[in-house]
């Protein structure tokens, strides 16, 4: 038996579109990308499984009509994998905006570094780390999901906040 087409191109849009919104900075498109990427993996393996037949027991239905329940018990245990990982983003896209008032990632310090280094191709990756460290980076990074009150040349710093964030200050 060969597959349906309209299935199979039913899980070629669905990870295709997952995968586009799992690159996204919102963490809500996120959310949305990871629950397509795994719908369109569960029928998948659902394709793969093969034609229906008889239920998996021995005398009620003849062995070589028999369906697969390995299929069915793979896509029941990526569903509840599916609702456990988007419990924990959705908690991470609630807290940022307890935090921030938005849910979009923001670049990582050591990112930036990596970018420009890659961007200068430098033959010494550590010919621009002379004489600066992540604290001043941090002091002087702007941070694109904030914009910057008016009237102010740049946004929060975190001396603005006391000092420096440590992970003893939270």
């Amino acid at each position: 038996m060969s597959p349906s087409l309209a299935l199979v191109l039913v899980v070629g849009v669905l990870v295709g579109t997952g995968v586009y919104l799992l690159l996204e900075r919102s963490l809500s498109r996120v959310i949305v990308g990871i629950t397509l990427i795994s719908n369109g993996v569960n029928v998948l393996f659902l394709i793969a499984g093969g034609a229906a037949g008889g239920p998996p027991l021995i005398g009620a239905t003849d062995p070589g009509e028999m369906s697969d329940p390995l299929p069915q018990a793979m896509v029941l245990t990526a569903i509840v994998i599916n609702l456990g990982l988007t419990a924990f983003v959705l908690a991470m896209a609630y807290r940022s905006w307890q935090l921030h008032g938005h849910d979009e990632v923001q670049d990582d310090l050591e990112d930036r570094r990596i970018a420009r280094r890659a961007a200068l191709r430098e033959a010494d990756s550590r010919a621009d780390d002379v004489g600066t460290d992540l604290q001043t980076e941090a002091a002087e990074a702007r941070d694109e999901t904030e914009e910057a009150p008016a009237g102010t040349p740049e946004a929060h710093t975190p001396e603005d906040h006391g000092g420096p964030i440590t992970g003893g200050d939270r």
